[in-house]
């Protein structure tokens, strides 16, 4: 299995096969709106709109397994999100990363690049290709992904 052949639920509840999103980079990150990493919404979608041109996605998995800083619905989390830091990148539905109930998306992100998820706005780059190239710690900002990124889009 890879990760195209998985299928997550986008913030509507509508299924999104990632295959979607073959031959892109992608940066998946599991989210929160009451955290104290939060502001790293600012600097992911500066990442975003710098090089989302060249084929570059920003999956944004909201989660509210850590200390419950990620409550509300969808639509409200949605709402923050965009009149808060005006992101544009696309969202998901909000979903678990860690235990028996963990989205199966994390499942194989985890296996990939094995590890806990240890709190929000943990970090995986995914290739063109579809392997996972890297995994950023949720204090990693999003500024210093860069230089991966680049490297991945000139692949």
């Amino acid at each position: 299995m890879g990760i195209y052949d998985i299928t997550v639920k986008d913030n509507k509840g509508s299924d999104v096969s990632l295959e979607t999103y073959r031959g892109k980079v992608l940066l998946i990150v599991n989210t929160a709106t009451r955290c104290g990493l939060t502001p790293q919404y600012e600097g992911l979608e500066a990442l975003y709109e710098a090089y989302h041109d060249q084929g570059f996605e920003i999956l944004d998995f909201p989660c509210n397994q850590f200390a419950f800083q990620a409550p509300g619905s969808a639509e409200e989390i949605d709402s923050f999100c965009t009149l808060r830091y005006d992101t544009k990148f696309p969202r998901f539905a909000k979903i678990k990363v860690n235990g028996k109930d963990a989205d199966p998306l994390y499942v194989y992100l985890k296996s990939e690049k094995p590890g806990r998820i240890q709190w929000n706005f943990a970090k995986f780059l995914i290739g063109r290709d579809g392997t996972v190239a890297g995994r950023f710690a949720p204090t990693e900002k999003p500024d210093t992904l860069t230089r991966a990124i680049e490297a991945e889009l000139a692949r």
